[in-house]
Protein backbone atom coordinates (compact mmCIF):
# COMPACT_ATOMS: atom_id res chain seq x y z
CA UNK A 1 0.00 0.00 0.00
CA UNK A 2 2.93 2.06 0.60
CA UNK A 3 4.63 1.29 -2.28
CA UNK A 4 1.22 2.28 -4.06
CA UNK A 5 1.25 5.34 -2.50
CA UNK A 6 4.33 6.81 -3.80
CA UNK A 7 4.44 5.42 -6.40
CA UNK A 8 1.05 7.40 -7.44
CA UNK A 9 2.68 10.72 -5.94
CA UNK A 10 5.21 10.47 -8.10
CA UNK A 11 3.89 11.38 -11.43
CA UNK A 12 1.63 13.80 -9.61
CA UNK A 13 4.62 15.94 -8.17
CA UNK A 14 6.20 15.14 -11.23
CA UNK A 15 3.28 16.42 -12.63
CA UNK A 16 3.13 19.76 -10.85
CA UNK A 17 7.16 20.36 -11.08
CA UNK A 18 6.28 20.13 -15.16
CA UNK A 19 3.20 22.89 -14.47
CA UNK A 20 4.84 25.48 -12.20
CA UNK A 21 7.91 25.31 -14.99
CA UNK A 22 4.98 25.88 -17.56
CA UNK A 23 3.44 28.91 -15.89
CA UNK A 24 6.79 29.98 -14.59
CA UNK A 25 8.03 30.31 -18.83
CA UNK A 26 4.34 32.13 -19.57
CA UNK A 27 4.77 34.37 -17.36
CA UNK A 28 8.19 35.36 -17.70
CA UNK A 29 7.47 35.58 -21.59
CA UNK A 30 4.65 38.52 -20.07
CA UNK A 31 6.10 40.31 -17.16
CA UNK A 32 9.55 41.17 -19.21
CA UNK A 33 7.96 43.14 -22.13
CA UNK A 34 4.58 43.83 -20.21
CA UNK A 35 5.93 45.73 -17.68
CA UNK A 36 8.81 47.79 -19.60
CA UNK A 37 5.83 48.55 -22.02
CA UNK A 38 3.63 50.00 -19.12
CA UNK A 39 6.46 51.13 -17.02
CA UNK A 40 7.90 53.10 -19.95
CA UNK A 41 3.93 54.25 -20.90
CA UNK A 42 3.42 55.63 -17.73
CA UNK A 43 6.20 57.69 -17.50
CA UNK A 44 5.76 58.96 -20.66
CA UNK A 45 2.32 60.10 -19.63
CA UNK A 46 3.13 61.80 -16.73
CA UNK A 47 5.80 63.59 -17.99
CA UNK A 48 3.22 65.10 -20.13
CA UNK A 49 0.93 66.25 -17.44
CA UNK A 50 2.43 69.74 -17.33
CA UNK A 51 2.25 70.30 -20.95
CA UNK A 52 -1.68 69.20 -21.06
CA UNK A 53 -1.76 66.27 -23.10
CA UNK A 54 -1.02 63.94 -19.91
CA UNK A 55 -4.22 64.84 -18.50
CA UNK A 56 -6.00 62.93 -21.28
CA UNK A 57 -3.51 59.97 -21.51
CA UNK A 58 -2.72 58.96 -18.54
CA UNK A 59 -6.43 57.56 -17.15
CA UNK A 60 -6.29 54.96 -20.03
CA UNK A 61 -2.44 54.49 -19.21
CA UNK A 62 -2.73 53.54 -15.58
CA UNK A 63 -6.15 52.17 -16.22
CA UNK A 64 -4.58 49.27 -18.56
CA UNK A 65 -1.93 49.12 -15.54
CA UNK A 66 -4.05 48.40 -13.08
CA UNK A 67 -5.70 45.78 -15.22
CA UNK A 68 -2.43 44.45 -15.74
CA UNK A 69 -1.79 44.61 -12.02
CA UNK A 70 -5.52 43.03 -11.68
CA UNK A 71 -4.85 40.06 -14.30
CA UNK A 72 -1.28 39.21 -11.94
CA UNK A 73 -3.69 38.72 -8.92
CA UNK A 74 -6.26 36.72 -10.63
CA UNK A 75 -3.13 34.58 -11.33
CA UNK A 76 -1.43 34.70 -8.04
CA UNK A 77 -4.70 33.24 -6.37
CA UNK A 78 -5.39 30.18 -8.95
CA UNK A 79 -1.75 29.31 -9.65
CA UNK A 80 -0.38 29.58 -5.93
CA UNK A 81 -3.39 30.70 -3.69
CA UNK A 82 -1.54 33.30 -2.54
CA UNK A 83 -4.21 36.40 -2.48
CA UNK A 84 -3.18 39.79 -2.88
CA UNK A 85 -6.30 42.11 -2.37
CA UNK A 86 -6.88 45.20 -4.49
CA UNK A 87 -7.16 48.13 -2.65
CA UNK A 88 -7.47 50.91 -5.30
CA UNK A 89 -9.98 53.81 -4.58
CA UNK A 90 -12.64 54.78 -6.98
CA UNK A 91 -12.45 57.08 -9.67
CA UNK A 92 -14.72 59.73 -10.34
CA UNK A 93 -16.88 59.99 -13.52
CA UNK A 94 -16.55 63.19 -15.27
CA UNK A 95 -13.12 65.27 -17.07
CA UNK A 96 -9.63 63.42 -18.04
CA UNK A 97 -8.04 65.77 -15.39
CA UNK A 98 -10.45 65.13 -12.55
CA UNK A 99 -9.78 61.22 -13.38
CA UNK A 100 -5.94 61.81 -13.78
CA UNK A 101 -6.14 63.80 -10.18
CA UNK A 102 -8.10 61.28 -8.41
CA UNK A 103 -5.56 58.44 -9.59
CA UNK A 104 -2.48 60.44 -9.11
CA UNK A 105 -3.73 60.54 -5.32
CA UNK A 106 -4.02 56.82 -4.87
CA UNK A 107 -1.26 55.23 -3.37
CA UNK A 108 -2.02 51.98 -4.72
CA UNK A 109 -1.35 53.60 -7.89
CA UNK A 110 2.43 54.31 -7.17
CA UNK A 111 2.53 50.92 -5.88
CA UNK A 112 1.34 49.97 -9.13
CA UNK A 113 4.39 51.79 -10.71
CA UNK A 114 7.10 50.33 -8.24
CA UNK A 115 5.82 47.08 -8.46
CA UNK A 116 5.97 47.02 -12.57
CA UNK A 117 10.09 48.06 -11.83
CA UNK A 118 10.43 45.40 -9.43
CA UNK A 119 8.61 42.84 -12.21
CA UNK A 120 10.70 43.34 -14.90
CA UNK A 121 13.76 42.58 -12.94
CA UNK A 122 13.68 40.39 -9.94
CA UNK A 123 9.93 39.10 -10.62
CA UNK A 124 11.57 37.92 -14.05
CA UNK A 125 14.10 36.17 -12.53
CA UNK A 126 11.60 34.26 -9.65
CA UNK A 127 9.28 33.64 -12.81
CA UNK A 128 11.79 32.26 -14.78
CA UNK A 129 13.51 29.56 -12.20
CA UNK A 130 11.13 26.85 -12.23
CA UNK A 131 11.33 26.63 -16.07
CA UNK A 132 14.94 26.69 -15.37
CA UNK A 133 14.89 24.00 -13.05
CA UNK A 134 12.87 21.82 -15.66
CA UNK A 135 14.18 22.29 -18.74
CA UNK A 136 18.12 22.74 -17.91
CA UNK A 137 19.08 19.50 -16.67
CA UNK A 138 17.26 17.72 -19.72
CA UNK A 139 19.95 19.79 -21.82
CA UNK A 140 23.26 18.65 -19.73
CA UNK A 141 21.33 15.30 -20.01
CA UNK A 142 21.35 15.48 -23.81
CA UNK A 143 24.97 16.91 -23.90
CA UNK A 144 25.90 13.35 -21.71
CA UNK A 145 24.36 11.41 -24.56
CA UNK A 146 26.04 13.28 -27.70
CA UNK A 147 24.63 16.32 -28.41
CA UNK A 148 27.82 18.20 -27.78
CA UNK A 149 29.74 16.23 -30.69
CA UNK A 150 27.90 19.26 -33.41
CA UNK A 151 29.67 21.77 -31.20
CA UNK A 152 32.65 20.68 -30.96
CA UNK A 153 33.83 22.04 -33.99
CA UNK A 154 33.70 25.94 -32.73
CA UNK A 155 35.57 24.74 -29.64
CA UNK A 156 32.38 23.46 -27.68
CA UNK A 157 30.18 24.49 -25.70
CA UNK A 158 29.78 25.93 -21.81
CA UNK A 159 26.73 23.92 -19.79
CA UNK A 160 26.88 25.74 -16.41
CA UNK A 161 30.76 26.08 -15.35
CA UNK A 162 31.53 22.91 -16.79
CA UNK A 163 33.27 23.05 -20.60
CA UNK A 164 32.39 20.59 -22.96
CA UNK A 165 34.92 19.51 -25.40
CA UNK A 166 34.88 15.84 -25.17
CA UNK A 167 32.57 13.07 -24.10
CA UNK A 168 34.33 13.07 -20.36
CA UNK A 169 33.20 16.76 -19.97
CA UNK A 170 30.51 15.78 -21.26
CA UNK A 171 29.63 13.09 -18.70
CA UNK A 172 30.44 15.91 -16.43
CA UNK A 173 27.53 17.72 -17.38
CA UNK A 174 25.18 15.32 -17.33
CA UNK A 175 26.24 14.46 -13.50
CA UNK A 176 25.90 18.40 -13.09
CA UNK A 177 22.00 18.08 -15.02
CA UNK A 178 21.02 15.32 -12.43
CA UNK A 179 21.92 17.07 -9.36
CA UNK A 180 19.91 19.70 -10.97
CA UNK A 181 17.27 17.69 -11.55
CA UNK A 182 17.42 17.05 -8.08
CA UNK A 183 16.49 20.32 -6.94
CA UNK A 184 13.60 20.56 -9.74
CA UNK A 185 10.57 19.55 -6.86
CA UNK A 186 11.65 22.85 -5.68
CA UNK A 187 10.13 24.50 -8.84
CA UNK A 188 6.18 25.14 -7.37
CA UNK A 189 8.10 26.95 -4.67
CA UNK A 190 9.81 29.19 -6.64
CA UNK A 191 6.84 29.48 -8.97
CA UNK A 192 4.90 30.73 -4.91
CA UNK A 193 7.46 33.03 -3.92
CA UNK A 194 7.06 35.27 -7.34
CA UNK A 195 3.92 35.81 -6.27
CA UNK A 196 4.38 36.60 -2.61
CA UNK A 197 7.24 38.99 -4.20
CA UNK A 198 4.48 40.50 -6.15
CA UNK A 199 1.88 40.47 -3.19
CA UNK A 200 5.06 42.10 -0.87
CA UNK A 201 5.42 45.13 -3.76
CA UNK A 202 1.18 45.65 -4.61
CA UNK A 203 -0.07 44.64 -1.23
CA UNK A 204 -1.32 47.63 1.04
CA UNK A 205 1.23 48.71 4.15
CA UNK A 206 0.86 48.72 7.82
CA UNK A 207 -0.12 52.58 7.19
CA UNK A 208 -2.65 52.35 4.91
CA UNK A 209 -4.14 49.43 6.58
CA UNK A 210 -3.59 51.40 9.85
CA UNK A 211 -5.37 54.51 7.70
CA UNK A 212 -8.16 51.97 7.01
CA UNK A 213 -9.01 50.51 10.04
CA UNK A 214 -8.99 54.49 11.64
CA UNK A 215 -11.64 55.17 8.63
CA UNK A 216 -13.83 52.47 9.50
CA UNK A 217 -13.84 53.65 13.14
CA UNK A 218 -14.93 57.14 12.47
CA UNK A 219 -17.49 55.68 9.90
CA UNK A 220 -19.11 52.94 12.64
CA UNK A 221 -19.20 56.38 15.62
CA UNK A 222 -20.53 58.43 13.16
CA UNK A 223 -23.12 55.71 12.30
CA UNK A 224 -23.88 55.43 15.74
CA UNK A 225 -24.37 58.47 16.28
CA UNK A 226 -26.18 59.35 12.91
CA UNK A 227 -29.07 56.79 13.99
CA UNK A 228 -29.32 57.96 18.02
CA UNK A 229 -29.74 61.60 16.44
CA UNK A 230 -32.55 59.96 14.18
CA UNK A 231 -33.99 58.25 17.11
CA UNK A 232 -34.68 61.44 19.09
CA UNK A 233 -35.76 63.49 15.97
CA UNK A 234 -38.69 60.50 15.55
CA UNK A 235 -39.10 60.29 19.49
CA UNK A 236 -39.43 64.28 19.22
CA UNK A 237 -41.56 64.50 16.32
CA UNK A 238 -43.88 62.25 17.33
CA UNK A 239 -44.22 64.09 20.87
CA UNK A 240 -44.23 67.58 19.24
CA UNK A 241 -46.68 65.84 16.47
CA UNK A 242 -48.72 63.00 16.12
CA UNK A 243 -49.05 62.43 19.94
CA UNK A 244 -50.13 65.93 20.62
CA UNK A 245 -52.91 65.96 17.84
CA UNK A 246 -53.86 62.93 19.20
CA UNK A 247 -54.13 63.93 22.91
CA UNK A 248 -55.95 66.79 22.17
CA UNK A 249 -58.67 64.89 19.67
CA UNK A 250 -59.22 62.68 22.83
CA UNK A 251 -59.83 65.54 24.99
CA UNK A 252 -62.40 66.88 22.39
CA UNK A 253 -64.11 63.82 22.26
CA UNK A 254 -64.42 63.65 26.12
CA UNK A 255 -66.43 67.43 25.76
CA UNK A 256 -68.20 65.83 22.83
CA UNK A 257 -69.30 63.23 24.76
CA UNK A 258 -70.54 65.83 27.30
CA UNK A 259 -71.89 67.77 24.98
CA UNK A 260 -74.45 65.85 23.10
CA UNK A 261 -77.01 66.27 25.35
CA UNK A 262 -76.67 69.59 26.22
CA UNK A 263 -75.11 71.48 23.07
CA UNK A 264 -75.53 69.69 20.08
CA UNK A 265 -74.81 72.33 17.92
CA UNK A 266 -71.04 72.55 19.98
CA UNK A 267 -70.56 69.03 19.86
CA UNK A 268 -71.05 69.18 16.48
CA UNK A 269 -68.39 71.68 16.07
CA UNK A 270 -65.99 69.65 18.24
CA UNK A 271 -66.55 66.55 16.17
CA UNK A 272 -65.65 68.60 12.75
CA UNK A 273 -62.52 69.81 14.74
CA UNK A 274 -61.70 66.14 16.28
CA UNK A 275 -62.01 64.98 12.56
CA UNK A 276 -59.61 67.08 11.21
CA UNK A 277 -57.46 66.44 13.95
CA UNK A 278 -57.39 62.99 13.08
CA UNK A 279 -56.74 63.75 9.91
CA UNK A 280 -53.97 65.78 10.76
CA UNK A 281 -52.42 63.36 13.02
CA UNK A 282 -52.48 60.56 9.77
CA UNK A 283 -50.58 62.69 7.84
CA UNK A 284 -47.73 63.85 10.34
CA UNK A 285 -47.67 60.23 10.64
CA UNK A 286 -47.58 58.97 6.92
CA UNK A 287 -44.52 62.12 6.84
CA UNK A 288 -42.74 60.53 9.52
CA UNK A 289 -42.95 57.13 7.96
CA UNK A 290 -41.59 58.54 4.63
CA UNK A 291 -38.81 60.08 6.66
CA UNK A 292 -38.00 56.50 7.63
CA UNK A 293 -38.15 54.53 5.12
CA UNK A 294 -40.76 55.98 1.91
CA UNK A 295 -42.59 53.32 0.98
CA UNK A 296 -42.43 53.69 -2.59
CA UNK A 297 -38.65 53.00 -1.88
CA UNK A 298 -39.93 49.39 0.16
CA UNK A 299 -42.05 48.60 -2.85
CA UNK A 300 -40.46 49.84 -6.28
CA UNK A 301 -36.98 50.35 -5.67
CA UNK A 302 -34.30 52.99 -5.64
CA UNK A 303 -34.95 53.86 -9.21
CA UNK A 304 -38.73 54.62 -8.98
CA UNK A 305 -37.91 56.30 -5.41
CA UNK A 306 -35.45 58.84 -6.87
CA UNK A 307 -37.59 59.43 -9.75
CA UNK A 308 -40.51 60.47 -7.01
CA UNK A 309 -38.01 62.88 -5.67
CA UNK A 310 -37.24 64.45 -9.04
CA UNK A 311 -41.03 64.71 -9.94
CA UNK A 312 -41.15 66.80 -5.93
CA UNK A 313 -38.00 69.06 -6.88
CA UNK A 314 -39.25 72.55 -7.53
CA UNK A 315 -36.03 72.60 -9.97
CA UNK A 316 -36.82 70.21 -13.53
CA UNK A 317 -34.75 66.96 -13.02
CA UNK A 318 -33.85 64.63 -15.70
CA UNK A 319 -33.41 60.94 -13.92
CA UNK A 320 -31.19 58.05 -15.95
CA UNK A 321 -31.50 54.49 -14.08
CA UNK A 322 -29.90 51.72 -15.45
CA UNK A 323 -29.84 49.05 -12.66
CA UNK A 324 -29.79 45.37 -13.40
CA UNK A 325 -31.63 44.90 -9.94
CA UNK A 326 -32.08 45.89 -6.32
CA UNK A 327 -29.68 45.94 -3.84
CA UNK A 328 -29.84 45.62 -0.25
CA UNK A 329 -32.61 47.69 1.30
CA UNK A 330 -29.69 49.57 3.78
CA UNK A 331 -27.85 50.18 1.16
CA UNK A 332 -31.18 51.44 -0.87
CA UNK A 333 -32.39 53.67 1.57
CA UNK A 334 -28.61 54.79 2.49
CA UNK A 335 -28.49 56.35 -1.92
CA UNK A 336 -32.00 57.73 -1.51
CA UNK A 337 -31.47 60.15 1.36
CA UNK A 338 -27.85 60.61 -0.06
CA UNK A 339 -29.81 61.85 -3.29
CA UNK A 340 -32.68 63.66 -1.30
CA UNK A 341 -29.92 65.78 0.15
CA UNK A 342 -27.57 66.59 -2.35
CA UNK A 343 -31.21 67.85 -4.80
CA UNK A 344 -32.16 69.79 -1.27
CA UNK A 345 -28.93 71.48 -1.24
CA UNK A 346 -28.87 72.14 -4.99
CA UNK A 347 -32.55 73.68 -5.19
CA UNK A 348 -31.44 75.61 -2.09
CA UNK A 349 -28.06 77.39 -2.99
CA UNK A 350 -27.18 75.90 -6.87
CA UNK A 351 -29.20 78.90 -8.42
CA UNK A 352 -29.45 76.14 -11.26
CA UNK A 353 -32.71 75.75 -13.45
CA UNK A 354 -32.03 72.19 -14.62
CA UNK A 355 -30.86 68.86 -12.92
CA UNK A 356 -29.72 65.77 -13.84
CA UNK A 357 -29.49 62.33 -12.24
CA UNK A 358 -27.99 59.18 -13.07
CA UNK A 359 -27.92 55.55 -11.33
CA UNK A 360 -26.06 53.05 -12.84
CA UNK A 361 -24.32 49.92 -11.39
CA UNK A 362 -20.78 48.27 -12.52
CA UNK A 363 -18.03 46.86 -11.46
CA UNK A 364 -19.97 45.98 -8.12
CA UNK A 365 -20.77 49.36 -6.93
CA UNK A 366 -23.73 51.68 -7.30
CA UNK A 367 -22.84 54.76 -8.68
CA UNK A 368 -25.11 57.91 -8.47
CA UNK A 369 -24.38 61.21 -9.79
CA UNK A 370 -26.10 64.36 -9.42
CA UNK A 371 -25.56 67.10 -12.01
CA UNK A 372 -27.14 70.49 -11.75
CA UNK A 373 -26.18 73.51 -14.25
CA UNK A 374 -25.89 76.38 -11.65
CA UNK A 375 -23.39 78.51 -9.85
CA UNK A 376 -20.85 76.37 -8.63
CA UNK A 377 -18.80 76.66 -5.65
CA UNK A 378 -20.38 73.33 -4.14
CA UNK A 379 -17.77 72.19 -1.43
CA UNK A 380 -17.78 69.20 1.81
CA UNK A 381 -16.91 71.26 4.70
CA UNK A 382 -18.36 70.75 8.61
CA UNK A 383 -21.81 71.62 9.01
CA UNK A 384 -22.65 71.14 5.37
CA UNK A 385 -24.91 68.93 3.89
CA UNK A 386 -22.32 67.30 1.89
CA UNK A 387 -20.43 66.33 5.05
CA UNK A 388 -23.24 64.62 6.05
CA UNK A 389 -24.27 62.50 3.06
CA UNK A 390 -20.26 61.73 3.24
CA UNK A 391 -20.85 60.68 6.64
CA UNK A 392 -23.85 58.46 5.46
CA UNK A 393 -21.91 56.56 2.70
CA UNK A 394 -18.99 55.72 5.09
CA UNK A 395 -21.25 53.80 6.74
CA UNK A 396 -21.07 51.20 3.94
CA UNK A 397 -17.47 52.12 2.64
CA UNK A 398 -19.35 54.23 0.03
CA UNK A 399 -17.24 57.94 -0.63
CA UNK A 400 -18.74 61.32 -1.85
CA UNK A 401 -16.43 63.18 -4.67
CA UNK A 402 -17.55 66.67 -5.68
CA UNK A 403 -16.38 68.53 -8.86
CA UNK A 404 -18.04 72.70 -8.08
CA UNK A 405 -15.93 75.08 -9.94
CA UNK A 406 -16.35 78.71 -9.75
CA UNK A 407 -19.54 79.17 -12.10
CA UNK A 408 -20.47 75.94 -12.39
CA UNK A 409 -21.61 72.72 -13.00
CA UNK A 410 -21.47 71.11 -10.49
CA UNK A 411 -21.44 67.10 -10.07
CA UNK A 412 -21.94 65.10 -6.74
CA UNK A 413 -21.00 61.72 -7.51
CA UNK A 414 -21.43 58.93 -5.30
CA UNK A 415 -20.40 55.43 -4.96
CA UNK A 416 -21.49 52.28 -2.62
CA UNK A 417 -20.08 48.96 -3.28
CA UNK A 418 -22.70 46.42 -3.34
CA UNK A 419 -24.21 43.71 -4.96
CA UNK A 420 -27.72 43.67 -6.91
CA UNK A 421 -30.14 40.59 -6.60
Amino acid sequence: MDTNTRSGSLPARARGVALAAGRGFVLALVSLPGAVLWFTLSLLSLSLVPIGIGLLTTPWVLGRVRAFADWRRVVAAEWSGVRIPSAYRPVPEGKPWTRTYALLRDPAVWRDLRWLQVDMSAGYVTALLPAVLFFYPLEGIAAAAGLWRPLSRWGGYWYGFVHVTDQASAFGAGALALALLALTPLAPRLLTVHFKLTRAVLGASQRELAERVRVLTETRRDAVDSSAAELRRIERDLHDGAQARLVAMGMDLGTIETLLDKDPARARQLLAQARQSSVDALAELRELVRGIHPPVLAERGLGDAVRALALRSPIPAEVTVELGGRAEAPVEAAAYFAVSEVLTNAVKHSGADRIWVDLHHEDGRLRVSVTDNGKGGAVIGAGSGLAGVERRLGTFDGVLAVSSPAGGPTMVTMEIPCALS
